[in-house]
């Protein structure tokens, strides 16, 4: 243990999967502090309901476990402000891993600060985007927090060392694990991400048993789904007119999209620590929810306000993609995005239909969209098409300047 920080008490994000119970471990036996495990429900699945009784298993007292259902405050405080900048990473990339660690370290330093604890812990590898996203996340909340990234420290080298770190300490093993997984695997109530083993070479086409959130696009209904889809202040309200809340909003978009085969993506990724990256993830409800909330904007944004939007949100991705949720720059970017949604409020129609979505109705009491302007009949129209000559020339003032200097040196 020698060079390691004397820490009395780690807070510990806590799966209760095997990767997690063994750091769980490890931390005990190579730092002999007590552990405090915290376990979000991020709406992953059924994995939270066995956490507490793995820890206590592992011999976490119980007031050391905390266990918390998070859905609500995922969505309501980073999804949707998310969304507002109609976020995408690398053309493609809905986020949906990144923007789920600042809120796990933010539960973490909470819980550090509650039990006087020195020091947090995750099991993001060291070749991850994750132990990034943690770390700065700590860092920002609690300047002074130690943190033990096992999988930068240990010293196993293989699958099958883990295995038997597990056994020799009776950590339970699932039959399935006693192998190498096929995939690993993340998922939160916005998505879910795959990656590894079947799908490193990224010139192989994806296994149908990787997919978990949605049926195949071949496999979905021959015939399309219409909803409506409500926004107030750019963020959705109601399907259908039916007022829901945040987490039950997704989840609702989830389902929809699940059985329309909308939502996958096979990306090759540029990691922020170097190296690219293939995976595969699913996002139903979030790729529903991004059209949507384009086709909303589309009546209700100006085109000035909406440029500067879509300029800013590549810079916005990459910050959230990169960790630094909580850093002063993304909240300066989220203040001018926030802004731009006070009348980003209305109705849209939303067809789906074999992976497809598709916005076919859009209507606000803040609509931008005048009728008269556009329309080729006859009318009483505010717009002259004689004042279009002046506009053309002076927007082409420069390029003929350009044109005739060019033409000079030509001579």
């Amino acid at each position: 243990m020698s060079g390691k920080p004397k820490i009395k008490k780690v807070v510990l994000a806590y799966s209760g999967g095997l990767d997690t119970s063994i750091i769980l471990k490890w931390l005990q036996t190579e730092y002999g502090a007590e552990v405090v495990t915290f376990t979000a429900d991020l709406g992953q699945g059924g994995e939270i309901a066995p956490a507490r009784e793995k820890a206590l298993l592992l011999g976490i007292k119980p007031e050391n476990i905390f266990v918390e259902d998070v859905r609500e405050e995922f969505v309501r405080d980073y999804v949707f402000p998310m969304f507002r900048a109609n976020t995408v990473y690398e053309g493609q990339y809905l986020l949906g891993t990144s923007i789920a660690r600042p809120l796990i370290a933010k539960k973490q330093i909470e819980i550090a600060r509650k039990v006087g604890a020195e020091a947090v812990s995750h099991g993001a590898t060291g070749k991850g985007n994750d132990q990034v996203r943690f770390e700065l996340g700590y860092y920002a909340l609690e300047p002074d927090i130690t943190v033990i990234a096992p999988w930068r420290e240990w010293d196993f080298k293989s699958r099958e060392a883990l295995i038997k770190f597990a056994e020799d300490h009776q950590i339970p093993i699932a039959k399935d694990k006693r192998g190498d997984a096929p995939f690993s695997v993340d998922a939160n109530l916005l998505h879910s991400s795959s990656e590894g083993k079947v799908l490193e070479d990224p010139a192989v086409e994806a296994p149908e048993f990787v997919h978990m959130r949605t049926i195949s696009p071949e496999d979905a209904p021959d015939k399309p789904q219409v909803f409506t889809m409500n926004f107030e202040q750019g963020d959705p309200v109601a399907i259908d007119g039916v007022k829901l809340s945040p987490a039950a909003l997704l989840t609702k978009l989830n389902e929809l999209g699940h059985d329309n085969g909308v939502g996958r993506l096979d990306l090759v990724e540029n990691r922020f620590v170097g190296m690219k990256s293939r995976g595969v993830y699913e996002t139903p409800g979030g790729t529903i929810l991004l059209a949507a909330h384009r086709g909303i904007e589309s009546i209700t944004l100006d085109r000035g306000s909406m440029h500067t939007k879509d300029g800013l949100m590549p810079q916005y991705a990459s910050l959230i993609y990169n960790g630094f949720w909580f850093s002063p720059e993304r909240e300066m970017l989220q203040a001018a995005i926030d802004f731009s949604q006070k009348m980003v409020t209305g109705q849209v129609r939303v067809k789906l239909y074999k992976g497809n979505v598709t916005i076919i109705g859009r209507t606000s009491p803040y609509s931008l969209y005048d009728q008269d302007l556009v329309t080729f009949e006859e009318g009483a129209v505010a717009y002259d098409h004689r004042d279009a000559a002046g506009f053309i020339k002076l927007n082409a003032l420069r390029l003929r300047v350009a044109a005739k200097r060019d033409a000079r040196l030509r001579k």
